[in-house]
């Protein structure tokens, strides 16, 4: 965003005179220097850092507006007006298109490099690998979590961050995950130079002046995050869909024991978006283990059945696997209601009467395009109308928006503008108009089906956790873990085809334990273990453990066809869930847990005829290869930290197993 055109009334920065070359850095007459000037630039800035009461927020922003060199430095306040200038801004330099058709609707296109969380360049910082990830058997390559040692993370955050932000603004956004105040709550401070980012943070957070006041002078409990996009001034080529980036040097770290995230090169969400998975997932879950509670990758919703009766549930699913469209459901029995409470993270503690409460830290949605419909859910289609800003997606001649799996056919002769900017169809080309990790950030107050709990600052009562993926074959459509450790053992052997929320570009099955393959903060033994604590009475005395389930929309029948309907007439499942939670005698034992009995899910006024056999069937041999591949994949991957009560779940399971009939 070059300086000339900025059309926000800033203080234009006399820094960049006294800036220091980047290995003058390291010496302490040099930090010293720089931040000196920092605080005297600092003093003269617009919405002024010095007018903050927190100290240690102010020596933050100092010292890194000492070293990425911005030309201002601009504390967000969250306000509309802000909102306002800001998106004109992105708007004069190409960043955004007004999408017309809409209310206040705005499309993003981004760099064709810079679509999708990078999780090859995403690293947890620790002293010991081990902190991290276990320690695993030689030749064995490590699929959960990549380390890095400290000293090798501040080399590399050398090599990228001094000057980054030359001849732009440095923005500085205070925000909370979840409601303002609430003890489940978290709170950090961004530094950014995107102001797409900004826009984006006070769609997903609460974010802005409030926050600030509800910090205090002297409060160090906050999360440092620093991003930048890595595209100084003046830019070296022309951005591509004018989207600066620096693909080729991502870098999203976290450092844990200094509560820090540091984020270089990418625009995109996932990877910008400090609260989403840096915080939310990858930082809270460090801090859940530390002070006895979760933080999960889970949707939550309440469903009320016809007399009244209130539940709340929380699943897990892998990115682009519907958590939204479950979360955001429209049921297709008769009198029960669905409502939403979060589509993506829950963060769950047991209160002092034992009941495991739930808040969603974010205020937004951030949901996949393709495959959302009126179909599938029409209450998100609902809730993009307005105030919303679209990413990657396509563009009509009438200036609205349209992806795949829309529902809606394109006329023929009508134009549209694919995500790359070009005219589509694309004469000899299969490539999609939207991109199909195409997004839509949009606040969560405008869900028509919001629960009215979902900002209570006390949280939701969970009683079941749900968990699911893709799986074609063999999985059935719903089944109960025996007990509370089983459940853990269910989410630990989560397999589900890959999406394209990470960079991945086929679809392979792979292992996503609790939906938190990309997302865990810390060794996965270790947070096996944690999950398993919860069952231990001498640690948790009061923990009223919730049942565990596992679901699976997606089994297909050997001709390719998917066996169950999906969408709204997934709440014939919650139904059955409901009813379990009350310890209803609807369920029959197999190897794997609590099926369905005969005839227990309410099928009438399903469409078309469901082979709930063949749906429910748990086959010997396909669970037994199942175990092969879950049993070698947590030796692998686990090794010495694999708790022995899961390897005890993996010996009983294969007993069952081979006891079974076919």
């Amino acid at each position: 965003m070059a300086s000339s055109r900025c059309r926000i009334s800033f203080v234009t920065s006399s820094l960049l005179r006294h800036r220091l070359s980047s290995s003058s850095i390291c010496e302490v007459a040099a930090k010293k220097a720089q931040l000196e000037t920092a605080r005297r630039f600092l003093a003269t800035v617009s919405n002024s850092v010095e007018s903050l009461s927190n100290k240690n927020v102010k020596d933050f922003i100092e010292k890194y507006a000492a070293v990425c060199t911005p030309d201002k430095v601009y504390v967000c306040d969250g306000s509309e007006e802000e909102n306002t200038r800001l998106i004109k801004e992105l708007q004069s330099v190409g960043m955004l298109k007004k999408l017309s058709k809409y209310e206040n609707c705005w499309l993003a296109r981004t760099d064709p490099l810079d679509v999708a969380r990078v999780e090859s360049r995403t690293v947890m910082v620790t002293e010991s690998e081990r902190e991290s990830r276990p320690i695993l058997p030689d030749g064995v390559v490590g699929q959960l979590n990549k380390w890095m040692s400290p000293e090798e993370f501040k080399e590399k955050r050398a090599e990228r961050f001094p000057g980054c932000m030359k001849g732009r603004t440095m923005y500085v956004i205070p925000f909370s995950m979840g409601p303002v105040g609430s003890p489940l709550s978290k709170i950090g401070v961004q530094l950014t130079d995107s102001a797409y980012v900004v826009a984006s943070m006070r769609i997903m957070t609460r974010m802005g002046t409030r926050v600030l006041n509800a910090m205090g002078p002297d409060s160090d409990q906050w999360i440092k995050c620093v991003h930048s996009i890595g595209a100084p001034l003046p830019l070296q080529k022309t951005p591509v869909n004018n989207w600066p980036c620096n693909p080729p040097k991502v870098l999203i770290g976290h450092i844990p024991a200094k509560n820090e995230i540091h984020s270089f090169g990418s625009g995109y969400g996932g990877n910008s978006l400090m609260g989403k998975k840096c915080f939310a997932l990858r930082i809270a879950s460090c801090l859940a283990r530390d002070e006895g509670w979760l933080a999960e990758h889970m949707l939550i919703l309440g469903v009320t059945n016809p007399v009244g009766e209130k539940k709340y549930v929380a699943a897990a699913f892998p990115s682009a696997c519907g958590k939204t469209n479950m979360a955001m459901m429209k049921p297709t029995l008769p009198g029960w209601k669905v409502e939403c409470v979060g589509d993506d993270i829950a963060w769950m503690r047991f209160d002092r009467n034992g009941q495991l409460r739930a808040i969603n830290p974010e205020a937004g949605f951030f949901g996949v395009a393709p495959g959302t419909s009126e179909a599938s859910n029409p209450f998100a289609m609902a809730t993009i109308e307005k105030n919303t800003i679209f990413t990657n997606v396509a563009e009509t001649m009438d200036h609205g928006v349209w992806w795949e799996g829309m529902g809606v056919d394109i006329p023929e002769g009508t134009k549209i503008i694919d995500w790359k900017n070009r005219s589509f169809p694309r004469e000899g080309s299969n490539e999609p108009a939207a991109h199909p990790n195409s997004r839509f950030c949009t606040p969560a107050s405008q869900c028509p089906v919001m629960d009215p709990a979902w900002e209570d600052s006390q949280g939701v009562p969970i009683s079941a956790i749900i968990f699911g993926g893709r799986r074609p074959q063999g999985v059935p459509l719903v089944y109960e873990a025996l007990n509370w450790q089983h459940g853990v053992f269910v989410g630990a052997s989560m397999r589900s085809e890959a999406t394209a929320a990470a960079e991945f570009k086929k679809k392979v099955l792979m292992h996503d334990p609790f939906a938190m393959r990309p997302f865990f903060g810390y060794n996965f033994g270790h947070y096996l273990q944690h999950w398993l604590d919860f069952a231990d009475q001498s640690k948790f005395p009061n923990a009223q453990l919730p049942k565990v389930f596992h679901v699976n929309w997606f089994r297909k029948s050997e001709s390719g066809g998917f066996l169950w309907p999906g969408f709204g007439e997934n709440s014939r499942v919650l139904e059955w869930i409901f009813k379990r939670v009350d310890n209803e005698d609807v369920a029959q034992e197999t190897p794997i847990g609590y099926v369905p009995k005969a005839d227990a899910l309410h099928l009438r006024g399903l469409k078309d005829d469901v082979n709930m056999s063949e749906l429910l069937s748990v086959p010997r041999d396909f669970w037994l290869e199942e175990l092969d591949e879950v049993e070698n994949y947590l030796n692998e991957q686990v090794n010495e930290d694999l708790p022995v009560q899961i390897k005890e779940q993996m010996q009983s399971l294969r007993q069952r197993l081979q006891a079974s009939e076919q």
